[in-house]
């Protein structure tokens, strides 16, 4: 029987809001969200060989682990999944508004995802946007990778570090950015200026990059409301970056030469 349309829509805005748990996989992953005291663990999985490599953790972490035989590994994951043996259920972060996140920094920078699904970039994006010092990763509830055990990975431990904001309409949160005083650029590859030169001496203003997915790029709607739109200064005419790749470069183009 088709469940009716209303029940759907509110499944879907529970899932949305954060409502599901995760399942962390992976030494690395598993370790940083241990030991991070703003997220909440449920459940932890682990054999005996990944417990002795997470001794430490467990213990800062206060969680009592459950102990699997590494060939039935307990944990409801894709036994396709590289978990080296360790894997944790925990409820996704809440790192609050935009304001708290995107104000304050010496040189605040943040990146606005359009559409960009792929856990795997967006991890990459996690990882990159926390060593250049952005401050916020956005993407939207709708459209946008949600946190998995996937981008944790990916993202090796950024993701308990790394604001991760998920908007409702990216294109309302690009204006509020603006309001707020930030300069906002979108990425697109067959834009008449490049980063360098549409910034010149405005690297010291708050700065927000927007990148779409691949293939279809920037919305129409994100292309009438960004600042400017910009290109990657590319040494060839042909090819083209993963968006994770453009990501990093972008942001590092942003910088002011004293930091970058």
């Amino acid at each position: 029987m088709k469940k009716p349309k209303w029940i759907v829509e509110k499944e879907q805005a529970r899932k949305s809001g954060g409502a599901d748990t995760v399942w962390l996989f992976g030494l690395h992953a598993v370790r940083d969200a241990l030991c991070n005291p703003k997220r909440e663990k449920l459940r932890l999985v682990v054999t005996l060989n990944a417990q002795g490599k997470l001794e430490d953790a467990i213990a800062e972490s206060g969680v009592t682990p459950e102990i699997s035989d590494p060939r039935r590994f307990a944990a409801p994951i894709d036994p396709a999944s590289v978990h080296q043996g360790a894997a944790l259920e925990v409820l996704p972060l809440r790192w609050g508004g935009l304001a708290e996140n995107c104000i304050g920094a010496e040189v605040p920078r943040v990146i606005l995802l359009d559409r960009v699904t792929d856990p795997h970039n967006v991890g990459a994006i996690l990882r990159s946007a926390e060593v250049l010092g952005a401050s916020a990763v956005i993407g939207t509830r709708h459209h946008s990778a949600p946190e998995t055990g996937a981008l944790a990975k990916t993202a090796s431990g950024a993701l308990e570090r790394q604001p991760y904001l998920r908007m409702r309409n990216l294109s309302d949160t690009i204006v509020e950015l603006q309001r707020m005083g930030f300069l906002v650029l979108g990425l697109d590859g067959e834009a008449e200026q490049t980063i360098e030169e549409v910034l010149q001496d405005r690297t010291s203003d708050p700065i927000a990059l927007v990148l779409g997915a691949e293939g279809p790029g920037l919305r129409q709607k994100t292309r009438e409301t960004v600042d400017h739109l910009v290109r990657i200064e590319a040494a060839g005419g042909f090819g083209s970056l993963n968006v994770s790749n453009a990501a990093a470069l972008a942001l590092y183009a942003s910088l002011p030469r004293k930091i970058a």
